[in-house]
């Protein structure tokens, strides 16, 4: 259903129309095309948020929720985020910087939201620190190993000046073995081991390593854990790695690492340097 949904937005690439640039208008017109899509029953556009493109003047970007469902015997809905560009007079799905060759697909990005600085996920230094520092992270991944490992070391050592959340974002057709880790990783910071994050940056672990007994052995020992196949299965961590999917698809987050400072996607990852 989703490329049904995304061979309809390349359809709608660079379309006219001759409304007004609001929110309603772009709900309206969004709706209306995808409406004509056969194998549609039903079909809510939503817009999240707008912001303007400081690079191309006229221009902004929507953030839009769809939930459409589909015709059939049986129900079956569909939820998918979105990023549509229009300047008034045109909608389009992707815009590209000639210059840099970057899409401003992957530039804009929904804001995070205060409602997922959890306490479960604050790893690092006092929640009313003067920075709030928000990590989404594979620890198989090697740009994540050269990344947040060093950059975790960092904050760690100043409390009042950063509160640093970690939430976990295994990239299962990458790394496989990321997918156990991270329960086994979640179990052991329920059991309150300490820097248990920090510490699985420097497991020694084939990413496609299927054996849950060396991935266990593996973690145990690098963190000092004593996590057995019995605790990574509960099922509060079950709905704990499933919060933090869910917090990744709301920001639209794909990639590890992912940053936010301050709710806002830092892409050079390096900004919380020059905060003060």
């Amino acid at each position: 259903m989703l490329l049904m949904l995304k061979l309809l937005a390349i359809s709608l690439l660079f379309t006219s129309f001759t409304f007004a640039d609001t929110s309603d208008t772009i709900e309206d017109f969004l709706s209306s095309k995808f409406s004509k899509n056969p194998q549609l029953k039903s079909v809510d556009v939503d817009v999240e948020s707008s912001k303007p493109l400081e690079d191309l003047k006229g221009w902004n970007a929507y953030i839009v929720n769809i939930k459409a469902e589909l015709k059939g015997k049986t129900k079956q809905v569909i939820e998918q985020k979105m990023v549509w560009f229009s300047n008034g007079s045109v909608i389009t799905k992707d815009l590209t910087d000639m210059h840099s060759g970057d899409s401003f697909t992957d530039i804009v990005k929904p804001d995070f939201k205060s409602k997922y600085y959890t306490k479960e996920h604050l790893i690092y230094g006092n929640a009313n620190a003067r920075h709030k520092i928000a990590i989404f992270s594979d620890p198989l991944c090697p740009f994540c190993k050269a990344f947040v490992p060093g950059a975790l070391q960092e904050m760690k050592k100043e409390p009042k000046k950063y509160a640093v959340y970690y939430y976990h974002l295994p990239l299962q057709r990458i790394h496989p073995a990321s997918v156990p880790l991270v329960r086994i990783a979640q179990a052991a910071q329920n059991q309150g081991v300490k820097d248990v994050v920090l510490k699985m940056y420097a497991i020694k672990l084939n990413p496609h390593e299927k054996n849950i007994n060396v991935i266990l052995s593996a973690f145990n020992k690098a963190v000092g854990a004593h996590v057995t196949l019995k605790d990574m299965q509960d099922k509060k961590i079950t709905q704990q790695i499933a919060f933090d999917n869910k917090v990744a698809n709301d920001l639209m987050v794909a990639g590890t690492p992912t940053v936010y400072l301050d709710g806002k996607m830092d892409r050079t990852k390096n900004k919380y340097k020059k905060a003060h």
